[in-house]
């Protein structure tokens, strides 16, 4: 994606990082991404991670192609904040892909935060019930802000915010036209959809609560796992790449080590045409994500683009 018309390197701050992500282009670009995925046309090798006492530093390079070039740098801690939630810091690379140049520097806990987001809503869409209606969001970080603004957005289905902390919870669906604060058990039992946006060391969902039929998008669990054995064991299972299966924490997921590879179905090849999905109605389903380069470069390329033509960020020589 080579642009000669300007020079420099565009810096996007947090706001302008934000601004620079419009949905609708994002969920084409990262509906591009899965599916480069799944055809094997991504080059993005597993992630790797220097790990101190207190946290991660992961360093996640991509390139996909119509979406470019681009790498993560990122922080993964579990008590930076004041309510002791987990945050991704750190920044995201975009360079010319033919020929190397850098051409912007964004903030990457946006970037982490809305793709994520947006990934997990385009598997609910392709997995989830057309008559799912009510939808839990289990967490009250970051990640989770991320997901309740971004379905808030996109539909008026009934939304339940299930959490630990009802106290956050309520703050959490105070700015909601319609939404309802509630423990996790709660929110997850009344529920079709269930996205889980926590930095859990051990289970929040457990099968038991879990109807029949419903779809889980599982985000969170960087340091552990989110949801039970038998929630897995119940569910037909779609990942981002067949690493989230084969590779040890924390490019792959902690619910899914151990599992066979043959067992997990990329969502890439459901949006392609290539892999049925959802077969029956009753069927539960499960998208784990761990989290994947090609995102980065899709949210990257958006945000570069949308920052150029909107006069966002600001130019240094590099």
């Amino acid at each position: 994606m080579t642009d000669t018309a300007v020079s420099g390197v565009l810096v996007l701050d947090r706001n302008q990082t934000r601004a620079a992500l419009p949905p609708d282009e994002l969920l084409a670009a990262v509906r591009t991404a899965l599916i480069s995925i799944s055809r094997g046309d991504a080059s993005v090798p597993p992630r790797v991670a220097a790990r101190s006492p207190q946290g991660l530093l992961g360093a996640m390079p991509g390139y996909v192609p119509r979406l470019g070039l681009a790498a993560k740098l990122v922080t993964v801690f579990s008590a930076v904040t004041a309510g002791g939630h987990g945050a991704h810091r750190g920044i995201v690379a975009y360079f010319d892909e033919e020929n190397g140049r850098p051409l912007a520097v964004m903030d990457a806990e946006t970037i982490t935060a809305v793709r994520t987001a947006v990934t997990a809503t385009i598997a609910m869409r392709a997995l989830a019930r057309p008559d799912a209606t009510r939808i839990a969001v289990i967490g009250t970080g970051t990640q989770a802000r991320a997901q309740i603004d971004l379905i808030a957005s996109m539909t008026s289905a009934e939304l339940l915010v299930g959490a630990r902390n009802r106290y956050n919870a309520e703050r959490l669906v105070g700015g909601l036209a319609s939404g309802t604060a509630t423990s996790i058990e709660a929110a997850a039992k009344d529920a079709d959809v269930v996205f889980c946006c926590t930095s859990s060391r051990e289970p929040v969902l457990h099968r038991s609560w879990l109807a029949d039929g419903v779809h889980l998008s599982s985000v969170g669990g960087s340091d552990g796992p989110e949801f039970d054995a038998d929630t897995l064991r119940a569910s037909s299972l779609f990942v981002e790449w067949q690493g989230a299966v084969t590779e040890p924490p924390p490019a792959g997921a902690w619910e899914l080590q151990g599992t066979d590879p043959a067992d997990a179905s990329l969502i890439g090849a459901v949006l392609d045409g290539g892999h049925p999905g959802r077969r029956l109605a009753e069927e539960m389903t499960i998208f784990k994500s761990t989290g994947h380069a090609a995102l980065d470069v899709a949210a990257a390329s958006v945000a570069y683009q949308v920052a150029r033509e909107r006069g966002l960020g600001f130019s240094v020589d590099l």
